[in-house]
């Protein structure tokens, strides 16, 4: 399933392959976020096009609605959303915990409140599992615990108590499910900025020997430089012959330093997210092209970007198209800041082959500005 077919010898950083049951593609890879099964404002060949091969989805979403009744009858998640490639699909745990005041996190599970309806639903591990079981999920996820930045001591153990608990309840219903599914389940280790709660959770996580590790609880609010230690000591503390996935991070910089130390995988919501607000991706930084200074600008958003708002259409259109609030300016932003990570992670994994991604680091980051670019 996993082979590592490069280390960079300036750093941590490794290229490889993941064989999943929709198809291979190559590490380290940028997943774009599709809560509902598929990219908002995008088509999903043109996501395939960019040369995509997993998407994430999001279980609490998809069970509250349409519901798992649904997806079973249409045969699975794939067939119901007509997305050919993998899938992982999150556990909603993360959702559930941005949900503070409508649910109740207890041993058992969870027991929140839609923010659809208001209706009452039960998530537990064994329940999360059945239900990505019944997605055809490539990647299952298991319900975790996530703790906030500004979180206890106390309470970030008794978070870690409660993932492993949930883990080892998932192991189990994932075994158990064998002859129903093909998906991996990928285990999450917790333990916020604590390091020894960080290696206690990863000891625990470990044993289960679950096909690839995920790190959960970082790009929560904490500074640049506790992300980069914490994701450092994290790797440190994980087996090289499986997959890493560091959850939720989704801009150049972090990407750099999560690839930099070893890391496989990420997602976030971010790329697609400003992108329908009108920023988009350079390598000089972010522009916001509703801004009055591109009313007169016929240039692309970057020269040399071969994706379709690059190729055809000007940043004096695209901010028109913003001003008016037509949809093809969300459609081809997010287009555009897909294919410049898609882009990237090419060019990162071409560096690491030619052990030079410190370098590559160190020169990407000469330039590019988290704020808007001038």
């Amino acid at each position: 399933m996993f082979r590592i077919e490069h280390k960079d010898q300036s750093c941590k950083a490794r290229t490889a392959t993941l064989e999943l049951t929709h198809g291979e593609f190559n590490l380290p890879a940028f997943m774009p976020v599709g809560t509902n099964g598929s990219v908002k404002a995008l088509h999903h060949q043109t996501v395939a096009d960019m040369g995509t091969r997993l998407i994430l989805a999001n279980t609490y979403h998809l069970y509250l609605r349409p519901g798992i009744d649904v997806i079973r009858a249409a045969g699975g998640l794939h067939a119901f959303t007509g997305w050919p490639h993998n899938y992982l699909t999150d556990s909603g745990g993360f959702q559930i915990f941005s949900l503070a005041p409508f649910r109740k996190i207890t041993p058992e599970g969870v027991r929140f409140r839609s923010h659809i309806d208001g209706s009452y639903h039960n998530l537990t591990p064994e329940k999360v599992v059945e239900l990505q079981v019944g997605f055809g999920s490539d990647v299952l996820m298991p319900l975790d615990v996530c703790s906030s930045a500004d979180e206890t001591r106390d309470g970030v153990e008794k978070a870690v108590a409660i993932t492993t608990n949930w883990a080892r309840r998932s192991a189990a219903a994932w075994k158990n499910s064998a002859e129903e599914t093909n998906g991996q389940l990928f285990g999450i280790i917790q333990g916020q900025f604590h390091r020894d709660l960080r290696r206690r959770s990863a000891e625990e996580i470990l044993e289960l020997d679950t096909p690839g590790i995920a790190i959960g609880g970082l790009s929560v609010g904490e500074n640049p430089e506790i992300f980069e230690e914490m994701t450092e000591f994290s790797a440190g503390l994980l087996p090289e012959n499986k997959p890493r996935y560091l959850m939720g991070i989704g801009t150049p910089d972090y990407i750099l330093a999560a690839v930099a130390n070893g890391i496989d995988m990420f997602d976030c919501v971010y790329p697609t997210r400003i992108a329908r607000n009108g920023s988009v991706f350079t390598s000089a930084g972010l522009l916001d092209l509703k801004k009055s200074r591109f009313e007169k600008d016929f240039r692309p958003i970057e020269e040399g970007c071969t994706c379709r708002a690059c190729q055809t259409y000007t940043r004096s259109f695209l901010r028109q198209m913003f001003k008016c609030n037509e949809i093809l300016g969300p459609m081809l932003a997010t287009e555009h800041n897909l294919n410049f990570l898609h882009r990237f992670l090419n060019d990162i994994r071409s560096s690491i082959r030619q052990d030079r991604l410190a370098m590559f680091r160190r020169d990407f980051l000469k330039t590019y500005r988290q704020e808007n670019a001038e």
